[in-house]
């Protein structure tokens, strides 16, 4: 089989959506199948120079963005010249973007099946510029629903989605909800875990932060929930791991006066990755929206109790309390009281490890593979 995906990045850049493309390339490239990807020439603050290259088996095509217009979304209409290749199946990857109407067009245009998964974009218009208020409402009104049209299948990553998507299309059978999953590296226990040391870390307890530094994500949210704890008490060490996206030097600045608080930065590597994971007590993820988000998945295989809002597609996936618990975006003192409910209560913490860790096991990323190939499949069929 002959597969092209279509995204805004690629690697270097890795967000969830971009894990989501790994993860599924590295399956089929596995299997025999050609994969190429075709993307901007952006790693979201500088243009890559590198146009063409093969990362681990996959052809990567990057094409020149004309127009940025913000920190994810790049204009790039080369694609609909540009992308080449007699593909048995073209899969894009995030609604509400131009290269979506691009691929439908060049598919219908060249016989290729397309298959898109959306990625939950729907979630609110709040944090994003002013400049791209005018082309969400176009989309909504226009562009969205054309797009669908030339879509063969639609993939949903969470049923919060649907009633939206369900705006844009009304053929029968069309949606297919696959969530995203979580890599089997996350399962193993790394024995000779040097996480805590590398980064000097002292306090017995480790609440964890990981996910890009972006206001949606509400970083600084823990960083006034981990001041007012470590006022009451010292055994609590706090990090944040991830790219800065606008909100490091805010997490920076609170946190700087506190030993037991320090923003790591972006760590590559699954199995720097499953360490990480492996040292903490509790992973929060104290958002103001989410799609499905890969963290959730990859806490629970590191049987971690969990702390998050209860937004979009969380709450499809998590339960409280037998997952952890639900605190609304902003409010600190709640988060403050679930972080030590879960660190000061051992029976409880150990009940939701061992429940995160049995759920986890739903969505073992080849699992969730097979299921993506079963829909290349039917619509080759």
């Amino acid at each position: 089989m002959k597969i092209c995906h279509i995204n805004m990045f690629y690697y270097p850049t890795m967000g969830g959506v971009e894990q989501v493309m790994y993860e599924l390339a590295q399956r089929q490239v596995k299997e025999g199948h050609e994969v190429h990807v075709y993307c901007c020439n952006s790693d979201k603050t500088k243009r890559i120079k590198i146009k063409e290259e093969i990362i681990e088996g996959v052809h990567v095509h990057r094409l020149p963005y004309w127009l940025r217009l913000s920190l994810s979304t790049f204009i790039w209409p080369s694609l609909l010249w540009k992308l080449k290749g007699d593909f048995d199946i073209i899969h894009s990857h995030v609604s509400g973007h131009d290269y979506i109407l691009f691929a439908g067009l060049i598919s219908r245009l060249r016989k290729y099946k397309h298959i898109h998964t959306t990625h939950c974009p729907w979630a609110g218009t709040e944090f994003r510029p002013s400049i791209l208020k005018p082309f969400l409402f176009l989309n909504d009104l226009f562009f969205n629903k054309l797009s669908f049209k030339l879509i063969d299948k639609v993939i949903a990553i969470t049923p919060w989605e649907l009633d939206i998507i369900n705006k844009y299309i009304k053929e029968k059978g069309k949606i297919k909800i696959i969530p995203n999953g979580v890599d089997k590296v996350l399962y193993k226990e790394i024995k000779k875990n040097s996480f805590k040391k590398k980064n000097n870390i002292k306090e017995k307890k480790l609440v964890l932060f990981f996910g890009r530094l972006n206001p949606t994500k509400g970083p600084e949210i823990l960083a006034r929930a981990a001041i007012n704890i470590t006022k009451k008490r010292k055994d609590i060490a706090f990090i944040w791991v991830g790219p800065d996206e606008g909100k490091a030097e805010e997490v920076k600045k609170l946190i700087k006066s506190y030993k037991n608080m320090q923003y790591i930065g972006s760590i590559r590597g699954k199995e720097k990755i499953a360490e990480m994971y492996q040292v903490a007590d509790i992973y929060v993820l104290p958002s103001y929206r989410e799609g499905l988000p890969l963290t959730l998945f990859e806490a629970m295989a590191s049987k971690l109790p969990i702390i998050a809002s209860p937004v979009n597609g969380i709450p499809y996936e998590m339960k409280e309390p037998e997952n952890g618990f639900f605190v609304d975006y902003g409010d600190v003192k709640k988060l403050e009281e679930n972080i030590i409910k879960i660190i000061d209560n051992k029976k409880l913490a150990q009940k939701i490890s061992k429940n995160n860790f049995r759920k986890s096991k739903d969505y073992d990323w080849n699992n969730i593979y097979k299921k993506y190939m079963e829909e290349y499949k039917k619509l080759l069929s």
